[in-house]
């Protein structure tokens, strides 16, 4: 019974685990999309500057 019990904390264990991996992923995509228009964003101002 034991054996049944440590399996099953494991198994919450690893669900709590992808869980949080999941939020990770969801904030490290949206700092990405972030980060992806600021960079849009300077490039576009860049462009108003020409180097000589």
């Amino acid at each position: 019974m034991g054996s049944i019990k440590q399996a099953n904390q494991r198994v919450e264990s690893i669900v709590e685990v992808t869980q949080q991996n999941a939020a990770l992923v969801e904030e490290a995509t949206a700092a990405s999309h972030s980060l992806s228009d600021q960079a849009r964003e300077l490039a576009r101002l860049v462009q108003r500057f020409k180097i000589e």
